[in-house]
């Protein structure tokens, strides 16, 4: 099918189905744990301390959550910095899912600090030696990056659709006004926006890492390593795809479309070779530093490297070698589910199970709070993901023509 031929528009569904109002439930929960910490404090919804001063928050919802988000920056270097347009149908779908992923990273950060509302120190407190500081200013430019980047989706659905009630529709033509002189000039300056995405991304995937390397021998050999840094954006870059072929066969089944497999497939295929370049750097510095004799070792830390490693990575690289697999949806969407769930472990462990304080004489497990708002986040995520492709041009059809502006947003450059 040609790529000409197809063209982002909303979807015509209804937003309130059995699953949605799980999903409701599920996010209302949630607020009422978030409504406990703001008022009483963050001791009173989890079980961090002094020694385990970070939890899920940061394990799950801003580390893991940072590098599933990464399908943005991959799909937009993919289709936009390397003008492969036969991908175009997947480019806004995946900057939508980056823009919720990393707007509630931020949501995590602010809840997991103790002083919440201390969150924008540092947009003026700078400290160019902090590996802190530099994936929280990073973060903090990458979304307003997404956001603008956003935008020609929100110029496109509005122009000349302006219809404000009452009063307020005197004022319809000056802001379909304002819609067209924003969206031309998004035209003539977004590829600056794509190419400081892209930048902006590389570089707090890797700073997540040299986060840990600080930790030092409070980390278990298994995951502390001098490359961690490289290892991070390694797999952030390899779980891209996986996380938009996992979110699109997803959606697809969700919203009653059919998938994109003609994409989908050739999508697929890439993901082998850098899943094969992040398992080459992982076993080639466990061999250089001699940590695999920690594998001999029966308990916690060996099973969950072990599990990381073989169901993460080892197993989807061998599924996605197969041509009957990436044609295959239900076969495509298992090897994209083992790699997000490998790369979602992965965070886990380096940021819970292999971070043991010193003098620690117990283990730190989340709370029903913790639990309670990561579980609330993923759903308030997929219900604002279900709102804006119903009432916004992101999924993409065949045979439908949404008007000029889809046409650089998909191209890059105009």
């Amino acid at each position: 099918m040609n790529h000409e031929d197809i063209n982002p528009v909303p979807v015509k569904r209804k937003f309130f189905t059995p699953g949605v109002i799980l999903l409701c439930v599920l996010a209302l929960n949630a607020l009422v744990f978030l409504a406990i910490r703001f008022f009483y404090g963050i001791g009173s919804v989890t079980n961090l301390d002094n020694q385990y001063p970070w939890g899920i928050w940061i394990g799950i919802d801003v580390a893991a959550g940072v590098a599933l988000a990464a399908g943005g920056f991959t799909t937009a270097a993919l289709g936009h910095v390397m003008h492969r347009e036969e991908y175009a149908a997947i480019i806004r779908p995946a900057l939508l899912t980056a823009m919720l992923g990393y707007t509630f990273v931020a949501m995590g950060v602010l809840v997991d600090l103790g002083r919440w509302y201390y969150i924008y120190h540092p947009i003026y407190m700078w400290n160019g030696n902090s590996a802190l500081f530099e994936v929280g200013i990073c973060v903090m430019i990458y979304l307003t990056v997404l956001y603008i980047e956003f935008l020609p989706i929100v110029t496109e659905r509005f122009i000349g659709k302006v219809n404000l009630p009452g009063i307020l529709s005197k004022l319809n033509k000056l802001v379909d006004k304002i819609l067209r002189v924003l969206d031309r000039g998004l035209s003539k300056t977004m590829f600056i926006f794509i190419i400081a995405g892209v930048v902006l991304s590389t570089l707090h995937q890797s700073s997540l890492g040299t986060l840990m390397i600080i930790a030092g021998p409070k980390m278990h050999p298994l995951w502390q390593t001098p490359i961690l840094p490289l290892l991070f954006l390694l797999s952030a870059i390899a779980v891209g795809f996986p996380m938009v072929i996992f979110e699109s066969l997803i959606a697809s089944r969700s919203l009653k479309l059919k998938s994109e497999m003609h994409i989908l497939s050739k999508l697929g295929a890439m993901i082998a070779p850098l899943l094969g370049l992040y398992l080459a750097f992982k076993i080639g510095d466990m061999v250089i530093r001699e940590t695999f004799v920690y594998l001999t070792e029966f308990n916690t830390a060996s099973i969950m490297f072990t599990i990381e490693i073989l169901f993460g990575v080892v197993i989807p690289l061998r599924m996605l070698l197969s041509p009957k697999v990436l044609k295959s949806p239900s076969l495509l969407f298992t090897a994209a589910a083992l790699v997000v769930a490998g790369v979602l472990l992965n965070r886990i462990n380096n940021f819970i199970v292999a971070y043991t304080p010193p003098y620690a004489d117990y283990s730190y497990f989340p709370s029903i709070g913790e639990i309670s708002v990561t579980v609330g986040f993923v759903a308030i995520l997929v219900l604002l993901y279900r709102f804006f492709v119903i009432n916004f041009p992101v999924v993409s059809l065949p045979g439908k023509h949404s008007g000029k502006s889809a046409k650089y947003t998909v191209k890059g450059v105009k």
